[in-house]
């Protein structure tokens, strides 16, 4: 069992394909991807997501807003908790803290990202988390809004070993996505080498960051087996061994997504 844990169906490139975006389904299919959780980003594609899950049962939605995308207007705790009501609804985000892309910002963003946090604590749903550049207050908001049972999953993990133990001392999951493959991402690397295994999920956050060796190209749910390889090589576990257990991670964190 295979799953990506991270991606914008919504966004695939799918020019390539002749009947669109059931043809990219059914190539992860084909390339062993048993699930998926598609994740909202904005008021915007909030609907796009939820149709996406609603015809395909073994895709699952998420409900949020990106931290780059709070600049017109933050969407309160209420409003969250009044959209995860909807069919298919597996977690709140994605959210968090951009300080790289969207400085100008930050007040909203810590805003926004405390009500996601709120709000998921109430329904007892994990949080989907993209941080950027905002280690300590990243971790900070989740302490002080989080909860630690329903927790949640820093996403597309890119910072150092320091954050990812106090992530995980907070109950929290460490996703990792094809920047891993990246010839200068040794750091990350050492960082998956120190990860419990229980602890990881992997991702493709695509159509962005196409792992290795698909490099160029637009990323879609197919390639994650890619980034199963690599990961597996550096925990020293058979791929079919990596894949099973994130997957198992999947549905542990991920409590209301149905097998």
């Amino acid at each position: 069992m295979l799953v990506d844990s991270h991606c914008h169906l919504d966004r695939l490139s799918l020019k390539h394909y002749e009947n669109g975006l059931p043809d990219a389904i059914a190539a992860a299919t084909e390339a062993g991807v048993s699930h998926m959780l598609c994740v909202c980003i904005s008021e915007e594609n909030r609907q796009a997501v939820l149709d996406i899950a609603h015809k395909y049962h073994h895709i699952f939605a998420s409900v949020g807003i990106h931290p780059s995308d709070v600049k017109e207007r933050v969407v309160s705790s209420d409003e969250l908790k009044q959209w995860a009501q909807a069919e298919k609804v597996v977690a709140i985000g994605e959210t968090g803290l951009d300080y790289y892309y969207t400085k100008e910002h930050m007040d909203a963003q810590a805003v926004s990202f405390a009500n996601h946090l709120n709000a998921a604590g109430d329904l007892g749903l994990p949080v989907i988390v993209h941080t950027r550049d905002a280690r300590e207050d990243t971790i900070a908001l989740i302490k002080e809004h989080g909860n630690i049972d329903s927790a949640g999953v820093l996403h597309c993990f890119t910072e150092n070993w320091e954050m990812a133990k106090q992530a995980l001392d907070l109950n929290y999951y460490i996703s990792i996505s094809g920047i891993v493959t990246f010839k200068n991402a040794e750091e990350l690397r050492e960082v998956v080498r120190k990860v419990p295994i229980e602890k990881l999920l992997i991702e493709t956050d695509s159509p962005y960051l196409a792992p290795v060796p698909m490099r160029g190209k637009s990323n879609e749910p197919a390639f994650v087996k890619h980034v199963a390889q690599c990961v597996a090589d550096l925990k020293q576990v058979s791929y079919q061994e990596l894949c099973d257990i994130t997957a198992e991670n999947f549905f542990r964190l991920f409590s209301k997504a149905a097998k």
